[in-house]
């Protein structure tokens, strides 16, 4: 009898991995993905007859996309062309300059002290040390490793001899009040607290342990030709070559259990698929929710509203602009950077927002004078599935955005061809999220340790994706559909439930035993 597949539910970075994967161990892999292509986060939307890239636009970690591509049998630059950039981002205040980032760590350095004096840069010289040493006591026994409590299983991967290095990454200090050891400037406070909007949190009330997110950017942006839905084309077309199958347009209604554990997945169309073993890439408030049956609810825990991530305004514009010299990766923060969070926590838009602008034709030669494409961020509450946005909210939205920007000194073309996704079509895309779009928040001591892992508490039944661990963003939902894919090898090699054994071959599993979602 011909064995049944592992079904894997969605077509994100973390499901693409995981086929590529899972395939290339030759796993009999079946893809179910009920929008018409694979990328999840990562898609385009034609604005004025242009694809605009609707999701994630910075690629870091580089490394783990590699390790991906050869564990799968492939090469990157075979199917990628990946520029790093010199740059990592422009970075403005009303009217008062500008301050760029480098991939070159001394450039950087004197760049910040040109812009705010020379105890500014020995400050973000000791910023980047502490941020480095965060992530190296990290990457391999929590980012890298399957999920892990906290203090003592953490302690245990770190090392029982190395309490200094727990007490090193200062979990119990907000992120706020540590860039202030090191920068008196507040505009300088507002930029390395801005990489927590990263994992979709605020800085005045994630752990200083989040630093370690600007030391990832420092080592290094790259960007992808063809934007980043060619990296979810390319793992697509991995996978494929090693036998995955996909099905597009395939809306996966109910997820079947039995007494011993997952036995089929039933589709909207009223086909049934038996299948021991089902990844799901979507954020587990899903399944938490009942949006893939009541028998599979209890694999994840309810997130609470009040603990989302947050969502986001996002213009996908195509326009002249003027007044500001842009580069690829542009921050235009606002005045009031407490002011702003506090609006959205209240469950509001800010009325004077912190804005992103990815200049997305800036590498590609494209004439200054000419309309280019833009995507442009401001964070948002996530409320998409309690409150609608009108017509005039939106309108008002979009006021305040190009004000930002104008402040700043940047002027777009007006009035501004583009399309507006709020809260309310982030909810849609993803339910039961209301919108947030990177699970949890990181917000408390504890926060990191609450997302869900890659197994759950039903035997066959998996997670991957932004919304489990190690965390939000391309390279953590990478790693994620690796572990997931590590956890689905383990279990059809094991004898038992509870007696788990290494791959023969094939990709290294630094973890036997992930902790049970619940």
């Amino acid at each position: 009898m011909a064995e049944t597949p592992t079904v894997i539910i969605g077509a994100g970075i973390g499901g693409l991995t995981s086929a590529a994967l899972l395939s290339a161990q030759g796993v009999p892999v079946t893809v179910l993905e009920k929008e018409a292509m694979s990328g999840g986060k990562i898609r385009q939307l034609d604005v004025d007859g242009s694809p605009i890239d609707a999701g994630p636009t910075v690629f870091t970690m580089r490394s783990v996309i590699d390790a991906i591509f050869e564990s799968a049998g492939a090469s990157t630059d075979h199917y990628l062309t990946l520029t790093k950039a010199d740059t990592l981002a422009r970075h403005a205040w009303d009217r008062a300059g500008y301050l760029d980032l480098f991939a070159d760590h001394e450039k950087s350095v004197d760049a910040v002290g040109q812009f705010a004096g020379a105890k500014a840069a020995q400050g973000f010289r000791s910023f980047s040390a502490e941020a480095k040493h965060i992530f190296d006591i990290l990457d391999e026994p929590m980012l890298r490793g399957s999920k892990v409590s906290w203090p003592v299983p953490l302690m245990r991967r770190i090392g029982l001899s190395r309490i200094g290095a727990m007490l090193a990454i200062r979990p119990y200090e907000s992120l706020w009040k540590v860039l202030g050891e090191h920068f008196d400037d507040v505009r300088l406070r507002q930029l390395f607290g801005r990489y927590t909007t990263y994992c979709g949190s605020s800085p005045f009330h994630t752990p200083a342990t989040l630093m370690l997110i600007a030391h990832v950017e420092a080592q290094g942006v790259w960007s992808i030709r063809g934007g980043m839905s060619a990296l979810s084309s390319a793992l697509e077309a991995v996978a494929r070559k090693n036998g995955a199958r996909f099905r597009f347009g395939a809306h996966v209604d109910e997820i079947r259990t039995d007494r011993k554990g997952v036995r089929a997945v039933h589709l909207e169309s009223g086909e049934t698929i038996t299948t021991r073993a089902v990844i799901c890439n979507a954020d587990p408030a899903a399944l938490a929710a009942g949006q893939f049956g009541r028998e599979t609810a209890r694999a994840a825990r309810i997130m609470k509203s009040k603990s989302r991530s947050l969502s986001a305004m996002v213009w996908l514009a195509k326009s002249k602009a003027s007044g500001f010299a842009l580069d690829h990766h542009n921050v235009f923060f606002s005045g009031d950077y407490p002011a702003e969070f506090a609006e959205i926590k209240s469950g509001h838009p800010p009325q004077n927002p912190t804005a992103y602008v990815c200049a997305l034709d800036h590498d590609t030669g494209a004439q200054s004078d000419t309309a280019q494409r833009y995507q442009i961020i401001v964070n948002a509450p996530a409320n998409g599935d309690t409150h609608e946005y009108s017509a005039e909210e939106k309108d008002q939205c979009t006021s305040n955005m190009l004000k930002r920007l104008s402040a700043c000194g940047l002027e777009l073309e007006t009035p501004l061809r583009h399309e507006l996704v709020t809260p309310n079509d982030f909810s849609q895309l993803f339910p039961a999220t209301g919108g947030a779009l990177y699970g949890r928040a990181s917000h408390g001591w504890a926060a990191s340790f609450l997302r869900p892992g890659c197994r759950t508490k039903i035997r066959g039944l998996y997670c991957t994706g932004g919304a489990t661990h190690p965390g939000a963003g391309v390279p953590m939902a990478a790693l994620s559909g690796k572990l997931a894919s590590e956890a689905v090898l383990s279990d059809r090699i094991s004898t038992r439930w509870y007696h788990r054994k290494d791959t023969a071959g094939g990709m290294s599993m630094p973890s036997a035993m992930t902790e049970a979602t619940g």
